[in-house]
């Protein structure tokens, strides 16, 4: 028995040897994919950023707590502003650069070298990938300031210098203007991968436009001449429906459900970690807003906001609604509701875009809350009230505006972040936390921990050019 044992083993061996060049053979992996085809990293790409936009995991995205839209149970590092007891910054930097740029990057070299794709459906893949390069792009300079670009993605420099933030963003300003131009609308692009618009590239060229006027009103306070060029070149071809929103879809099951899913009580998550802030909610509850129904949930009969930056029970207050805890509700990008503020925004700034900067602003209301589930008679009786009304609203154009669209832009945290440190409305306040120094809403992510140890020259090089690496350094397109 042992023999017909050892012979049996023996002849194992040379099976499994038989099969094997050499010891590298064993280093390949038999169950991941080694090449990867353009279109499926663009896929993952998208969905990556989005899945970085629209996460709630304090780890990363506390855009919520910046703005007041949330605040949190018992938790309070993260609604008071702080970004080193957790690696918040690192791992936002991380996902853009490494999940959504680098494959976005990947994805082009791969479509450069396919010599057997058509020369006009090559050139609408490639304006998808750097439309979505521009976005990613915007968000890292609109979050940090300066921050690697030239140098950035190249596995053979580990020591990328840093970037002045207003010329990247000039840069991939003009990167967006040659993508648009390469569009051929009749023929396709991306398609099966595309889960935006599935290759439909008139909706890319609005997509894109929309975005160029989204980039350009960041700038209208420093370079408002640049802005009202980009504004009006754009303006002719953007959303103008609902139908035309950027939103990506989700799935009932992981890892392809909505990311907020994983951090509210669901069926993926039993914590109680976050409940309505008292800021928006006392601001909606004043003006009898409809969408309350679609963004929270009622405590005793009625909409009850914790108070932002304190302990709260979880039980005693408005958490997130069941739409916005369902794993298949889906990310926007970007929106109809937000373009018609920006059009109404513009108008109130000279900038030709045709229209009254009223009819843009009645009309992002209604978007909004249509898309949200409510009806436009709604609509139509909210925007009635003269604390709402444009002609009759408290405070300027920035301020009816600015609160208008911080309401709208509910679970979007970052976009309602850009726009309040655009904008400077509503009049958020900080947490007054007794025997504590004052607190200040921040400006901006402080760069992250690794970039001190890692790139250490380059970052405080980059620190001291913006004014210093702190939350509350104010970015370059602030103005006065």
């Amino acid at each position: 028995m042992k023999k017909i044992i050892v012979s049996l083993l023996c002849s194992s061996l040379l099976v499994a040897t038989s099969c094997v060049n050499g010891l590298d053979d064993y280093n390949v992996d038999q169950k991941n994919a080694i090449n990867v085809p353009s279109e499926t990293l663009f896929t993952g790409a998208v969905k990556n950023l989005t899945d970085a936009l629209t996460s709630a995991s304090v780890n990363s995205n506390n855009y919520r707590f910046y703005v007041q839209h949330w605040t949190s149970t018992q938790y309070l590092d993260e609604p008071r502003y702080n970004m080193t007891s957790r690696l918040i910054p690192q791992n936002m930097w991380q996902s853009l650069y490494r999940d959504v740029l680098m494959d976005l990057n990947e994805a082009k070299r791969l479509l450069m070298e396919d010599d057997l794709i058509q020369e006009s459906i090559k050139n609408n893949q490639l304006a998808q990938l750097e439309i979505m390069e521009v976005y990613a792009w915007s968000v890292l300079l609109n979050t940090f300031g300066d921050v690697p670009y030239t140098q950035a993605l190249d596995p053979e420099n580990s020591l990328p210098v840093y970037d002045d933030a207003q010329t990247t963003y000039n840069a991939i300003l003009g990167r967006l203007n040659d993508a648009l131009s390469m569009i051929t609308p009749e023929e396709e692009g991306y398609t099966g991968g595309d889960l935006l618009y599935a290759g439909d590239m008139e909706k890319w060229i609005k997509f894109g436009n929309s975005l160029k006027l989204k980039l350009a009103m960041v700038i209208a306070d420093v370079d408002p001449a640049q802005a009202k060029t980009l504004v009006e070149a754009a303006a002719p071809h953007v959303f103008t429906s609902n139908a035309d929103n950027a939103t990506h879809p989700y799935l009932s099951a992981q890892p392809n459900n909505n990311p907020v899913s994983n951090s509210v009580t669901g069926p993926y998550s039993s914590r109680e970690d976050y409940v309505a802030a008292n800021t928006l909610v006392d601001v909606m509850n004043d003006l009898n807003d409809p969408r309350r129904v679609q963004y929270f949930t009622q405590v005793g009969g009625s909409y009850k906001g914790g108070v932002y930056g304190y302990p709260n029970s979880y039980s005693d207050f408005s958490t997130v609604s069941a739409k916005v805890a369902d794993p298949t509700n889906e990310g926007l990008l970007l929106d109809y509701s937000e373009v018609s503020f920006l059009l109404a925004e513009a108008l109130e700034r000279g900038f030709a875009v045709g229209g009254n900067a009223e009819s843009h602003y009645n009309n992002a209301i209604t978007s909004s809350i249509t898309y949200w589930g409510g009806t436009s008679a709604q609509a139509s009786t909210y925007l009635a009230q003269p604390s709402v009304a444009y002609s009759s609203a408290a405070g300027d154009w920035k301020d009816v505006i600015g609160t208008q669209k911080w309401i709208a832009l509910y679970n979007r945290g970052y976009d309602a972040w850009l726009e309040w440190r655009r904008l400077d409305a509503p009049n958020l306040q900080p947490p007054a936390v007794e025997g504590a120094s004052a607190l200040v809403i921040p400006q901006r992510l402080i760069y992250p921990i690794n970039e001190q140890t890692l790139n250490g020259a380059n970052r405080s090089s980059a620190a001291a050019a913006i004014g210093g690496d702190s939350s509350d350094t104010p970015l370059w397109w602030k103005g006065d």
